[in-house]
């Protein structure tokens, strides 16, 4: 066969299996889009596991009837414009590839009303036509029939339960980044969950509970242009898996073997064998600190000084628990400093941030 251009809609599909794995992927995308958007109120209903149906309701700015056409299309984005703007990405979403890319495998249709338009417009994927469309304010993103064209793909997809406890994991890693946003999950026409906007720590109690809020220990360190907070537990609250393991950077969900290092080596003393600590934790940098442009995914990143972020997050997890107590008995034992001062590690026992494999 000879070298070729492949056809667009072929494009998207083959980018289809980097972003849209599962339903789960998809609503990460929608909802990151709806957090982008400036959104107060965003509802989510699923059906069948959202392989039947993912719709995600916001109330956010809109799309504009003109722009609708190019938010189906590969790389059109309105996050940035430059290499500067890349390399300071300050919103969820930049790519500009998820909606072509689930238009590509699903019957996808947008309906949105911008600020001060007179009325909505909709667009279906296939055919992208605008039509009028009844809609009071903000963005509705319906994706029907999952992979309905990629038999092969829908194929690998689990059970109803599973795949809508991945959309649930998605959902709360969302809502826990955002108590100013309320949101509501709908899974089959029964309602799942029901978040009223609030404050950070009612919002955790929302959905890791009252026990793990007794349990747990405020986080605030501030040093420079670096910032963490939140919520970790004690060692009593440990868990049998990392299910209860929150990690934000900007506001920004991610795994990052640099940050659970740190996070490791601060519990090294007073949790041992296999058990996990449950955290709730959000760094705040300078966005040209970190890049997240490392996966389609945006769930990995590169901190551009990698070992000041793990001795900052390190040092500050480690004086929290040295100071409720948990630390005290281990920290004697090791030489620490009586205020939970631990000494820095050496730069073999830093990993390189890189993110999972």
């Amino acid at each position: 066969m000879p070298i070729h251009l492949l056809p667009d809609h072929l494009i998207n599909q083959i980018a289809a299996g980097e972003v849209v794995e599962r339903p789960a992927s998809v609503l990460k995308e929608v909802l990151e889009n709806a957090m982008d958007a400036g959104s107060t109120v965003v509802d989510v209903q699923l059906e069948q596991g959202g392989v039947r149906r993912i719709r995600v309701a916001d109330d956010g700015c809109g799309i504009p009837k003109d722009e609708l056409p190019l938010a189906l299309e590969r790389h059109a984005t309105s996050k940035i414009a430059s290499l500067d703007d890349l390399e300071r990405v300050g919103t969820m979403g930049f790519r500009g590839e998820a909606l072509a890319a689930i238009a590509a495998v699903s019957r996808m249709s947008i309906t949105s009303r911008a600020d001060g338009a007179p009325h909505a417009w909709r667009i279906d994927a296939d055919p992208r036509e605008l039509a009028p469309a009844a809609l009071n304010h903000g963005t509705v993103i319906d994706v029907a029939d999952l992979y309905f064209n990629t038999p092969a793909r829908r194929k690998f997809l689990k059970s109803e339960g599973t795949e809508f406890a991945h959309c649930d994991d998605v959902f709360r890693r969302v809502a826990l980044a955002r108590p100013d946003v309320a949101l509501q999950l709908t899974h089959n026409g029964r309602v799942s969950q029901r978040l009223p906007a609030g404050t950070r720590e009612a919002r955790v109690r929302a959905l890791l509970g009252d026990d793990f809020l007794a349990a747990a220990r405020a986080v605030e360190a501030e040093s420079g242009l670096l910032r963490v907070h939140g919520f970790a537990s004690l060692p009593a609250y440990s868990r049998s898996s990392r299910d209860a393991q929150f990690f934000y950077v900007n506001g920004r969900f991610v795994r990052d073997k640099l940050v659970t290092h740190a996070i490791r080596e601060a519990y090294a003393d007073i949790l041992h064998g296999s058990r996990h600590p449950a955290y709730v934790l959000f760094l705040e940098l300078d966005p040209f600190g970190v890049d997240v442009n490392v996966h389609p995914a945006k769930i990995e990143v590169r901190f551009r000084d990698s070992r000041a972020v793990h001795q900052f997050v390190y040092h500050a997890l480690n004086r929290t628990l040295a100071a409720s107590g948990a630390g005290a008995g281990s920290a004697a034992g090791s030489g620490q400093a009586s205020d939970g001062e631990a000494p820095p590690a050496s730069p073999a026992a830093v990993p390189s941030s890189s993110g999972y494999p």
